[in-house]
This record gives C-alpha cells, structure tokens and sequence, in this order.
C-alpha cells in the first residue's frame, strides 16, 4: 500500500507542477473533455479523492453520498464546487484533500475491500485506480496547455488496470467477451518490457504510453503506433475503457498527431 501510495502522491505532484503557476484566466482554458476547463478537471480529481477518502473511513456516509451522486446526474456534480470558487483556493483544498488520502491509505491492509460506484475492490487496486484517474485527466490537463509530460514508471499501473478492464469494456458496450485471449506486450519508458496475457494469435504491443492512452480514451488508436494483431485484439482496442462509469465519448481520429516515441 505504500508503495503505491507513494506512486499516487507521486502522479499528484506532477500534474500539481503543471496547474500551481497557471492565472486565474487560464484555468478557464478548454480541455479535449467537452465543456470542461482546467478548473474542472482538478475539481473533479480533488471531489473523487474526497469520495474516496470517504469510502476508506465512513463506508455508510458514502453509500448514501453515493446514491444521492447518482440520482442526481453522476459526475457533472464534481465540477461544480470548482466553478465556485478562485482556482488558488481549489488548488490548496485539493492539495490538502489528496493529502489526507493518501495518509489514511498508506495504513490500510491492501486486501481490504473498499466500496465504490462499480464492484468493491482490494485498497491497493483502489488506489491503483485513483492514479489512474489522476493521469489520465492531467493528460487533458497537459493537452490543453501544450505540454508534454515524461512518461514514467508509473504508466504500468494505468495498464495493467486497462488489461485488467478488458471484461468491463465489453459489458458495458452490450457485447459479448470473445472467447480468445489477447496477450499485451508493452515497452515501459525505461525499456523494460511489461507483458500480460499467455501465448495467442492476438496481440497488442507498443509503446506503454500509446496504450495507456487508448485505454483511458484520451486518443483514439488510430493516432497511435500501437501494433494490433488479430480480430479480438482490434475489437477490444475499438471498445477498450479503463475507468469506471459509462461509455466515453472518446477523441476523434486525427484530433492529435502521433504520440513522439
């Protein structure tokens, strides 16, 4: 749990580095996520680690938080307290908020299950998910301000969840989950290879960037290198979906160029 834990502060302080020197005018800068700022990317962050911290410490308080989310339209009520307020003080409740996760986190045992919108899950998957979350909306972040972000170690998280979701992706489209396996091969940032998957006919392989990209939906597989072999390999990566909720909206193809590897 703290290793992880540390992975998530670590994923904080980078997106937190590119956010802390913005003005007051540019966290209204529209991001790829239709009709949201920057202010609302951080909004949502900031009320989901508050819904998380939560979940770990008050599991009742969160079913009835929960339902009343949910009937009241799910997740645009995450971005209204940012629109509420001057982005100095989102930006400290936020830091001040992701912080108190993390200390409560950091003590739990790993195999502890935690209630949330979908299935509970193991603390440590948990909070796996919570970096996900926090990397793929810096993405939007980093893509409305031109910035490229360092690929880091880190990115083996957001995979394995993407791997992991395979199921998911096809549940919530209505489709049936073929039969098939489909092995992922991935180059991590420092040249290791991480693979998932036994031996099989389809494969997607690549860079580990490219596919956490797809996956979290934040580029459309067409404006990658990602090498797909095999028919379930590129109905999978048409539908793939790592995080929890309904169907993304997705990016167009051609909206980005191709990733610089």
């Amino acid at each position: 749990m703290r290793e992880i834990c540390d992975d998530l502060r670590a994923e904080h302080n980078d997106l937190d580095s590119i956010v802390a020197g913005l003005d007051e005018a540019d966290w209204s800068i529209e991001t790829p996520s239709p009709e949201w700022a920057i202010r609302d990317q951080i909004s949502h962050l900031w009320f989901f680690d508050q819904r998380a911290l939560m979940a770990l410490t008050d599991p009742d308080a969160f079913v009835e938080d929960a339902r009343s989310l949910l009937a009241g339209g799910g997740t645009d009520a995450s971005i209204e307290p940012g629109r509420s307020m001057a982005a100095a003080e989102l930006l400290q409740r936020w830091r001040e908020d992701r912080e108190q996760l993390i200390r409560v986190a950091r003590e739990i045992d790993p195999s502890t299950r935690v209630l949330w919108y979908g299935p509970p899950m193991a603390a440590r998957s948990f909070i796996t998910a919570r970096l996900m979350e926090t990397w793929a909306h810096g993405q939007d972040v980093a893509d409305a301000l031109g910035v490229t972000r360092r690929p880091t170690r880190r990115l083996k998280h957001v995979a394995h969840i993407g791997v992991r979701a395979r199921p998911f992706s096809y549940s919530i489209h209505s489709m049936p989950l073929p039969a098939v396996d489909v092995a992922v091969r991935l180059d991590g940032p420092d040249g290791e290879l991480w693979e998932w998957g036994e031996s099989s006919a389809d494969v997607v392989s690549g860079q580990a960037l490219d596919f956490c990209l797809v996956v979290t939906q934040r580029r459309h597989l067409a404006d990658t290198r990602l090498q797909i072999e095999g028919d379930a390999a590129a109905e999978w990566m048409g539908i793939a979906q790592a995080f929890a909720g309904a169907t993304g909206e997705g990016r167009r193809a051609g909206q980005f160029p191709l990733t610089d590897q």
